[in-house]
């Protein structure tokens, strides 16, 4: 049930923060948007550990590392300003 309720809130905190994207209360470059999206993908890759899924895994996954490189673009970015 834990896994359950930890992949729900997961989901919960990505769709939150791309509607706020979409709705213009988030910057995607904001450290809000970028750690709600690896945080609520970190709680489905948890859910995912009990109830198997190799796509959702994989998305998942490339969900974290693209969110790491946009950090990474963001902070590069501003070093060179």
């Amino acid at each position: 049930m834990i896994f359950d309720v930890l992949g729900v809130l997961g989901v919960v905190m990505v769709l939150g923060c791309f509607f706020a994207l979409v709705a213009e209360r988030m910057r995607e470059s904001g450290p809000a948007y970028l750690a709600l999206n690896i945080l609520g993908s970190a709680l489905i890759l948890v859910s995912l550990a009990r109830h198997f899924n190799l796509a959702a895994t994989i998305m998942q996954g490339a969900w974290i590392a693209i969110t790491l490189a946009g950090i990474l673009f963001r902070r590069r970015k501003q070093e060179h300003e």
